[in-house]
């Protein structure tokens, strides 16, 4: 039994090579934190994201995404003080007004840190990182960051899980010195460039930068052995306002992961629409998998609460039911009330 165990880890993280290792986010579009370091300390106040992602709703052994990400700016002096600062009853507080008196950032930095836990079949990856990001404006209305992020992440067999092992928690090849042997912690970095404006952003960043084999048995007879590959996001947006009340924000992202797709690369594109700072709704569609729609509110100046639900295309809509992710989102020390973010929308 023992070594059947080690033979499904083998076959699993063989095949991580050649796909996707880091997690989906359809909602990526309201946390690029989670993808890109350089965002850290982005806004006037500290944002809170807490999110659970249940892919294929059915399969058995899914992925399931759970994650938790904090970041705040340090030294940050550009805190609007104008009478423009706070909502105007009766007009939208992000109407033409609200964008014309727009300004580059002032230099400062910005910390974080993020917490994701992702679960597939037997596996589970538990990532721990922090984060730092350098904030300056570079013309009178266009800003420039530059961030990374380093942590440890903990590959290795959830012996909870029944994909692979049965429903026989006595098991000694799942719960004894073999599931110990099937965990390995590794470094953990990323880095990050944000370019944003008033009428658009445009990112690049890097997670799991630097490459790692990933071997779980030192048998000499037990070959196959995995591999940590960089993933490469290209991210930008553009931001129309179609009338007083109403924003359109299309945006684009382009992953490089060797090995994990057709040519090794990815397009997922989005679009959202906002009423005031009220409510919104989107749609995205991603390459090779398939469509997405979004929807969400703010509630006042103190949280936000959005959800989406993903559709494959692909031989597994046949065996799901689905994909649905929750994100809820907090407004801390919002001294000056914005209803949802300013640099990022």
């Amino acid at each position: 039994m023992k070594k059947i165990v080690l033979l499904l880890a083998g076959m699993y993280f063989s095949q991580v090579m050649f796909a996707q290792q880091r997690s989906h986010y359809t909602q990526y579009i309201l946390n690029n934190y989670i993808l890109n370091p350089a965002l850290t300390g982005i806004e006037n106040y500290t944002d809170v994201k807490i999110s659970a992602r249940d892919q294929w709703v059915g399969l058995n052994g899914a992925p399931r995404t759970t994650y938790l990400t904090v970041h705040g700016p340090i030294g940050k002096k550009d805190y609007r003080t104008t009478a423009t600062s706070f909502e105007v009853p009766g007009e939208n507080p992000r109407g033409s007004s609200y964008w014309e008196t727009y300004n580059a950032a002032e230099p400062h930095h910005g910390v974080g840190m993020s917490i994701v836990n992702d679960r597939t079949g037997n596996f589970n990856r538990f990532s721990a990182n922090v984060s730092y990001a350098y904030h300056i404006g570079i013309s009178a209305r266009t800003s420039l960051a530059a961030g990374f992020a380093g942590g440890i992440s903990s590959i290795g067999l959830n012996t909870n899980g029944k994909a692979f092992f049965g429903s026989d928690p006595t098991d000694p090849s799942v719960g004894g010195a073999v599931a110990k042997n099937l965990r390995k912690i590794k470094p953990d970095f990323s880095a990050g460039l944000w370019l944003y404006s008033a009428d658009y952003f445009v990112g690049l960043s890097g997670q799991q930068i630097i490459p790692q084999k990933l071997a779980f048995v030192d048998d000499a007879t037990f070959k196959t052995t995995g591999k940590l590959i960089p993933h490469v996001f290209l991210t930008a947006g553009y931001r129309f306002l179609l009338n007083e009340d109403i924003n359109m924000l299309p945006s684009v992202m382009l992953k490089y992961i060797s090995g994990a797709f057709k040519n090794d690369y990815q397009v997922e594109v989005n679009t959202k629409l906002q009423y005031r700072d009220a409510v919104w709704v989107g749609a995205s569609y991603r390459q090779f998998d398939g469509y997405a729609a979004m929807a969400g509110f703010n509630v006042a100046h103190t949280f936000s609460i959005s959800y989406a639900y993903d559709y494959t295309k692909t031989d597994l809509g046949t065996f799901t039911k689905g994909t649905h992710e929750l994100m809820i989102g907090f407004l801390i020390g919002n001294r000056y009330g914005d209803t949802c973010p300013r640099n990022v929308w």
